[in-house]
């Protein structure tokens, strides 16, 4: 399906990897909606949310809970907004802590939003393996006694996957054993925990259950238009429910973008907790090729390989954010800076995006020894929303 925008200027709707989200490797939030979730929404209910009467809508949150374990689930139309309103149900009482990994979205990427909603302080923590936080880790950085000097931890919050790379289930497990022999609540910023059980290290269920909270997105890398979803206790989704309406999170009739969400879960990710029958294995099965098609150049990995993310080493290669992302464009690719995120859509159009990012490859790293410009030394902290 094509539409105008008045000008004669033609927009791709509708089209899955047939438009835009084929050649676009910036971001799994890139993916564009398709067709099913066009007829899907076509068919939807449209009826009150914030009166809990939409079918649709209730279907999709029960069907989520079941897939996780947990007893009730909430849409919300970001994952920051599931992640702001978890936390904000588990954190009652100031004064409280987070731990959390220093490159968590909560801490880096959420607006400031735990401090702001919940008075929380937040203990961001380097993992000593460079990958993802230990239980050694959690235990030197928790506040667990009733010094009147400290800000007592009250939720450890967990990322997975985090820069595409996996939390081990066994250690997930150690930290959540440590959580509750302590009495501190879990929480789970789990937007790419999809790709975390497609992978097959571990069920929905099996790291849900280690959470109080877990949040999931179905934007990133499902496809969906809008929206995530909270899992957890039926009485902290209640109170999650209030808070949402509270900062204008109520929606009327969400079938709209509810019916969609569904479609990706369903065809996207697969029709059982293992992600059976989904696309996103395959995303990975491409995305380790990718990065050998780097490293058999002569490039470097900054991350390894667990999912559907490439992290090169452009330092190492001598190559600026601007000039990959300059030679993206010239193929007809969208890149930023030095993540490639490898979502279902282009491995659905695997075929053209593999022989351009060749050309980028080679254009790189075969010419580094000659005329390659080292990249200029970053300022600030580093984001994968800003350019350094």
């Amino acid at each position: 399906m094509e539409t105008t925008n008045g000008h004669g200027e033609r927009h791709n709707a509708w089209i899955g990897s047939a438009g835009a989200a084929g050649t676009d490797l910036r971001s799994d939030t890139m993916t564009t909606p398709t067709a099913s979730m066009l007829a899907a929404i076509q068919s939807c209910t449209l009826l009150d949310d914030v009166f809990r009467e939409d079918p649709t809508t209730m279907d999709l949150e029960a069907h989520c809970a079941a897939l996780t374990g947990k007893e009730a689930g909430l849409f919300v139309l970001s994952g920051t907004m599931g992640n702001q309103l978890a936390l904000r149900s588990l954190l009652t009482q100031p004064p409280h802590g987070v731990v959390c990994d220093h490159r968590s979205h909560i801490v880096k990427y959420e607006a400031g939003g735990v401090s702001s909603l919940t008075g929380a302080m937040v203990k961001a923590v380097v993992p000593k393996n460079g990958i993802h936080l230990t239980l050694e880790d959690i235990e030197t950085n928790v506040y667990l006694d009733d010094d009147v000097h400290t800000c007592p931890t009250r939720v450890i919050s967990l990322e997975n996957t985090l820069n595409g790379m996996i939390m081990p289930l066994e250690e997930v497990q150690r930290i959540s054993a440590f959580a509750r022999q302590h009495g501190l609540k879990m929480h789970c910023d789990g937007a790419r925990l999809w790709e975390a059980a497609a992978s097959g290290a571990g069920s929905l269920a099996d790291f849900s259950a280690c959470f109080d909270t877990v949040t999931l997105c179905f934007s990133k890398g499902l496809g969906a238009p809008v929206g995530s979803i909270l899992v957890g206790d039926n009485d902290v989704i209640k109170h999650s429910r209030w808070v949402r309406k509270s900062i204008g999170g109520g929606l009327r009739q969400p079938g709209v973008v509810t019916a969609a969400a569904r479609v990706g879960v369903d065809e996207t990710f697969g029709k059982g907790p293992n992600g059976q029958g989904g696309l996103l294995r395959e995303t990975h099965v491409l995305a380790k090729e990718v990065a050998n098609m780097w490293t058999d150049l002569g490039g470097k990995l900054f991350h390894p390989v667990h999912t559907n993310m490439v992290w090169l080493d452009l330092d190492e290669a001598r190559c600026s954010a601007s000039k990959i992302e300059a030679l993206g464009t010239e193929v007809g690719l969208k890149l930023f800076a030095n993540r490639l995120v490898i979502h279902y859509q282009i491995y659905q159009n695997r075929e053209v995006v593999v022989r351009r990012l060749r050309k980028v490859f080679e254009k790189i790293l075969l010419e580094k020894s000659s005329d390659g410009a080292a990249s200029e030394p970053a300022r600030g902290e580093a984001s994968i929303y800003r350019k350094q």
